[in-house]
């Protein structure tokens, strides 16, 4: 009965352990990569969801003012009618919490009048980069798409 016992209060051998770390280190090299690339795609969807925001927002801007920002106001013009020049109808706050949101990984959003793209109005994300171009995460989205 005390060797049963003196084997129960053993533990673990360093074999056995390294065993062990090496079978998690093989999980995590599988797992890990999958698990970064559902992350970086649920960026770029709240990315876009908070573009969609944005552009109705402007769009209920135009709707009370009969006009869009102009470049020079940009999207500020969404939170705070400016004191030195009051726009006649403003009717905001458009956006809660009486702030721009920015994209997913911290950066502002970009506006543009007249749009490159066919539309009033352009307004779009640099991606993860903060650079224009690239692909994947870095990659720029944008109202059009």
């Amino acid at each position: 009965m005390s060797q049963l016992s003196s084997r129960r209060n053993r533990g673990f051998t360093l074999i056995e352990i390294m065993i062990v770390m090496v079978i998690i280190a093989m999980l995590a090299a599988l797992v890990g990569p999958r698990i970064q690339s559902a992350l970086g795609g649920s960026k770029v969807k709240a990315t876009k969801m908070q573009m969609e925001t944005l552009s109705s927002m402007v769009e209920a801007f135009h709707l009370d003012t009969g006009r869009y920002p102009t470049q020079q106001e940009g999207l500020q013009v969404l939170v705070q009618n400016p004191a030195n020049a009051p726009i006649k109808n403003w009717r905001g706050p458009y956006l809660k919490k009486n702030r721009i949101p920015t994209d997913e990984w911290g950066n502002a959003f970009a506006y543009e009048i007249p749009s490159k793209h066919g539309m009033e109005f352009d307004i779009y994300s640099l991606g993860a980069d903060g650079k224009p171009g690239g692909s994947g995460d870095d990659g720029d989205l944008g109202n059009w798409d």
